[in-house]
């Protein structure tokens, strides 16, 4: 969901040594959102249309294969795939019913559990990844040059 900005362009300037006026800063902003949101669109639309489950799920999925054996709790995951602890759950419900995660105990806290992905879950992970990547390059990678993707990458590297 795309917030709306509001800005009193005369009561708030921006004290930066490159003096941006906010009106640029703010256009940009919200042109950000909504490539993001656009580009994710995308990719939700191609693994609909193969038939496979939902963007977010990969995410997770991902998350958990690179963890291996081990497995990662709840806190874990949700920080390495910055999704909200409401959302993650939910989502690890969701999940746990497809067979695609298992919750383990915890050895180090018995109240706690540990998130660890099945085969099954490898597997659709695997199915996933050609639409995802297909989307990556149809709906961005096509639309810019080496350049273009360096320069970038730097800029969003100044935001991270």
């Amino acid at each position: 969901m795309l917030m709306q900005l509001h800005i009193n362009v005369k009561c708030n300037r921006m004290a930066d040594r490159n003096e941006i006026p906010p009106e640029t800063t703010v256009f940009a902003w919200a042109r950000l959102l909504r490539v993001s949101q656009s580009l994710l669109s995308a990719v939700e639309t191609a693994l609909k249309a193969a038939g496979l489950p939902p963007f977010d799920w990969y995410d997770v999925l991902l998350e958990l294969h690179r963890a291996g054996r081990r497995g990662l709790r709840p806190y874990e995951l949700q920080d390495a795939t910055l999704l909200a602890q409401y959302n993650l759950s939910r989502l690890a419900e969701r999940l746990l019913n497809a067979g695609y995660i298992e919750r383990l105990p915890c050895p180090e806290d018995r109240r706690g559990h540990i998130l660890r992905i099945t085969s099954d879950g490898r597997q659709v992970r695997r199915k996933m990844w050609p639409v995802y990547r297909a989307a990556i390059a149809d709906h961005f990678a096509a639309k810019l040059d080496e350049d273009d993707i360096r320069r970038l990458t730097a800029i969003l590297g100044k935001l991270a």
